[in-house]
C-alpha cells in the first residue's frame, strides 16, 4: 500500500474542517478504502445469510431451543425454566428484525477499527509524521480531525451494511410472511445504535494506533484481541458460570467486553435471560470510547515524533 503527501489548499473554511479534509484525502488517494470496502461487503453478505436462516431457524421452533446460541442455559443452571426463557426471548420476531437489520457489525466494527489505526500508523509507516505536525502544531487539533475521520469513515460503514441488511432482511420478511417491525422502535432503535457502535470502533482504532505506532503490530494485536480475544474471554465467563459459580450475574458481566457490548446495545431484545440491559452495553462501549480517546490523545501531545 502506497501512500501520497497530501496537501491541502486553505480555500477559507475552519481549521478543522481542512483538517477533516486532509485526512479523508490520505484515506482517498490509497488502495486501502475500496479494499475495505470490498471485504465489507461480502462479509456483510455473508452475515445476512447467517443471521437470515437463525431467525428462520429461531421463528419456526416449536419448543425450547436448547443451548440457544451459545449465550443461553440450555440443561445447564436453571434447567427448563431457563431454555424457557431462553426460547421466549429468540421466538420473537422484533428481536430477530434487529438482528438481521444490524448485520455485519462484527467484521464491520473491525474494518472499521482497523482503517481508523491505519489514519494513525501510516504517519510513521511513511515518515510524514513530522510533516503533519510541523504543519500543524497543535497536534490535539490534528488527533481530533483523525478521531472525526475515523468516526465518518466507520459511519460510511454502517450506511453499508445497514442498507445491505435492509434490503435483504425486508425480502426475507416479506416472503416468510412475518412483518419486517421497521416500524418497531425497537428495530429503529437498533439501527441507530448500530451506528454509534460503528464509530466509537473508529475511535478505539485511533486509540490504539497511538499506543502501538508500528503498523504491522498495531493490526495484528487489534485483530486478535477483537476475534480471538473476545472469544476466549467468552468462554471463560462461560466455564466460571457452569463449573463455578453458578449466578447470573456472571454471564451478565460479558458485558464488560467490548464485542459483547456492541451486541448487547443493538439487541432489541435481551440474547439471553442474564444479559444486560441495552442502555449498559452502550454505556461500557461510550466508557471505552471515552477513555480511549483521551489516553490517545495525551499521548500523541507528549509524543516524539521524529
Amino acid at each position: 500500500m502506497t501512500a501520497t503527501a497530501v496537501q491541502v489548499p486553505h480555500t477559507g473554511g475552519s481549521g478543522g474542517l481542512r483538517l477533516v479534509r486532509a485526512e479523508y484525502l490520505k484515506i482517498r488517494t490509497t488502495t486501502t478504502w475500496w479494499i475495505f470496502l470490498i471485504a465489507l461487503v461480502v462479509t456483510t453478505g455473508l452475515a445476512i445469510t447467517s443471521n437470515i436462516f437463525q431467525a428462520y431457524y429461531y421463528l419456526h421452533a416449536e419448543g425450547p431451543v436448547a443451548g440457544g446460541d451459545g449465550g443461553g442455559d440450555g440443561g445447564g443452571p436453571g434447567g427448563a425454566a431457563a431454555a424457557q426463557a431462553q426460547y421466549d426471548l429468540l421466538h420473537n420476531v422484533s428481536a430477530q428484525a434487529a438482528n438481521v437489520f444490524t448485520s455485519g457489525q462484527y467484521f464491520g466494527g473491525l474494518f472499521a477499527m482497523l482503517l481508523a489505526i491505519l489514519l494513525i500508523t501510516n504517519e510513521y509507516f511513511h515518515q510524514t509524521a513530522t510533516t503533519t505536525f510541523l504543519t500543524t502544531p497543535h497536534r490535539t487539533a490534528v488527533i481530533g480531525a483523525k478521531f472525526v475521520t475515523a468516526m465518518l469513515a466507520a459511519a460510511g460503514f454502517w450506511v453499508v451494511t445497514t442498507v445491505l441488511s435492509l434490503i435483504a432482511g425486508t425480502i426475507y420478511f416479506n416472503i416468510d410472511g412475518f412483518p419486517n417491525h421497521l416500524d418497531d422502535w425497537d428495530v429503529q432503535h437498533a439501527i441507530l445504535v448500530n451506528l454509534m457502535v460503528f464509530a466509537l470502533w473508529g475511535v478505539f482504532g485511533i486509540g490504539i494506533g497511538v499506543l502501538l505506532r508500528s503498523q504491522l503490530a498495531a493490526t495484528i494485536t487489534a485483530t486478535l484481541l477483537y476475534v480471538a480475544g473476545t472469544f476466549v474471554a467468552g468462554i471463560i465467563f462461560q466455564l466460571v458460570y457452569y463449573l463455578w459459580i453458578k449466578q447470573g450475574w456472571v454471564l451478565t458481566l460479558q458485558v464488560l467486553l467490548p464485542a459483547e457490548a456492541a451486541q448487547v446495545a443493538t439487541a432489541a431484545t435481551k440474547a439471553y435471560p442474564q444479559a444486560a440491559p441495552w442502555w449498559v452495553g452502550v454505556l461500557v462501549l461510550l466508557g471505552y470510547g471515552i477513555v480511549t480517546g483521551v489516553i490517545g490523545t495525551l499521548i500523541m501531545r507528549r509524543r516524539d515524533i521524529s
